[in-house]
């Protein structure tokens, strides 16, 4: 099962993510994570990618793309993939093709307004990472975590404002992505994936029935 994950800021992709790792035992692969490893293992392509980050300058398509290339040529990646973050625009997605096949992109759709409840709605513990939320997970006393009665703090990518700009930039990213894969038949000799668009809302267990439906199992 080769799969793509679309999905806004605060989509739940994350979590689904998860359920279908364990569903079809494929490895979840994401552009950040390939990113960090390359670095570590001090590759020559790693070696590129740190000097390219630490002068604080975007990753360019071609790393990047040679990047995911090595990563799905390793033995985890036998029995399929899920892509997490890429293809972020129509060339990594002509690119990504010439090397592999993709079986279905799923898209998680979150109307706006409820994105920004889900987000803007998140507290934060810093010093142990604990996560609350004003109205599904308060916690007990407001503002302050449940352990400590430290002070609990709404970080500064949660801020409504902040919200509305990151998800322009996802629609703005994103549409020409999704309007290629829904074409694709009429733009490519390549076999066309499946494109699925499932709705964000409702509970964890509703939406991993209506994705593991749409992928026919």
């Amino acid at each position: 099962m080769r799969l793509i994950l679309l999905g806004p800021p605060g989509a739940g992709k994350g979590t689904q993510a998860k359920l279908l790792m364990e569903k079809y035992h494929i490895p979840q692969i994401s552009t950040g994570d390939i990113l960090r490893a390359a670095i570590q293992q001090e590759s020559e392509l790693g070696k590129k990618v740190k000097a390219i980050v630490e002068n604080g300058q975007l990753v360019p398509d071609d790393v990047v793309i040679q990047l995911v290339k090595e990563r799905l040529a390793q033995p985890d990646c036998q029995r399929g993939f899920l892509l997490d973050g890429f293809p972020r625009t129509v060339a990594q997605s002509n690119a990504l093709h010439e090397f592999t096949d993709i079986d279905s992109v799923i898209e998680i759709d979150v109307p706006e307004q409820e994105i920004i409840r889900r987000l803007s709605g998140r507290r934060i513990h810093p010093a142990s990472g604990r996560t609350y939320h004003i109205d599904s997970q308060p916690p007990r006393e407001k503002d302050k975590d449940d352990v400590t009665g430290e002070p609990l703090i709404q970080r500064p990518d949660d801020q409504e404002e902040t919200i509305k700009k990151r998800l322009h930039v996802y629609q703005a990213q994103t549409s020409p992505l999704r309007d290629h894969y829904k074409n694709f038949a009429s733009h490519s000799t390549k076999l066309a994936p499946k494109y699925i668009t499932i709705a964000g809302t409702g509970s964890i267990d509703d939406i991993k029935q209506k994705l593991f439906t749409a992928l026919g199992n």
